[in-house]
């Protein structure tokens, strides 16, 4: 990673710096927060940080609350499907509809509507906002955070290619973020490597909490939702139980 990722990605970087400036997206940024140091339920011991940013403001990290309603929505405006209170509002996942309704030509065609519905994919939105996830995300919010590695790795890089932060929020800004991501990774796997072996040898070979897997256990009603950072960004699968059934997922 050290002796030829980086390395390739600021030497390639440095003949193609007008990419730095092309490609920004809508400036928001969302991080579900991953790999804890002691337990999911303990998102502060997160490596990733949990939080959202607005407007490419970098000085303030908004909480994420997986349960309130207007906070994590889907929209089916351009999408195949209806709502119940129609086309424009947004519905929270616990609370989701699936009404088929396609609209679109009789294949085969050329191409699609876009200006009306042209996919069987919701659009999620946090708090009205559409989001971009992924390494630039995650490494904006460890930036954000004062993660003293990530703002080591940004400065240094940036201040090489002799480029503003602001060239972050860019096509090469992207690519730069997976190369020092990997490089913040490579790191922690050595020392989750080293803490497992110490438990182990400790006597502590426990992987997971056994109880929580008895049906007997389970309420015949409950609804929850599992967040992670997939390697392309924040992942989250949301389900309602009724009646010790699947009602909603």
């Amino acid at each position: 990673v050290e002796q030829v990722y980086v390395p390739d990605t600021l030497a390639v970087a440095s003949f193609y710096k007008d990419w730095f400036y092309r490609g920004e997206g809508l400036g928001n940024f969302l991080c579900f927060g991953d790999l804890p140091a002691t337990s999911m339920d303990d998102s502060e011991s997160f490596l990733f940080p949990r939080g959202a940013i607005l407007n490419r403001d970098i000085s303030k990290i908004e909480e994420i609350d997986f349960t309130d309603e207007n906070g994590i929505q889907e929209f089916v405006s351009s999408s195949w499907y209806d709502y119940s209170g129609g086309k424009e509002v947004g519905l929270h996942p616990w609370m989701g509809e699936t009404n088929l309704n396609y609209t679109g030509p009789q294949p085969p065609y050329d191409q699609l509507d876009v200006n009306a519905g042209y996919s069987w994919l919701k659009s999620p939105r946090w708090k009205g906002n559409a989001m971009e996830v992924g390494p630039l995300a995650r490494v904006l919010m460890l930036y954000a955070k004062g993660h003293e590695q990530t703002q080591h790795l940004v400065n240094s890089t940036l201040a090489q290619l002799e480029l503003p932060t602001r060239a972050l929020f860019s096509t090469l800004g992207r690519t730069a973020a997976r190369t020092l991501e990997t490089v913040i990774l490579a790191d922690g796997m050595q020392m989750w490597l080293d803490s497992l072996i110490g438990n182990i040898k400790a006597g502590d070979t426990k992987t997971f909490n056994e109880a929580l897997w008895l049906p007997s256990s389970w309420p015949k009603n409950c609804q929850g939702v599992g967040v992670m950072e997939a390697p392309r960004g924040a992942l989250s699968h949301w389900i309602v139980i009724e009646d010790g059934k699947i009602a909603n997922y």
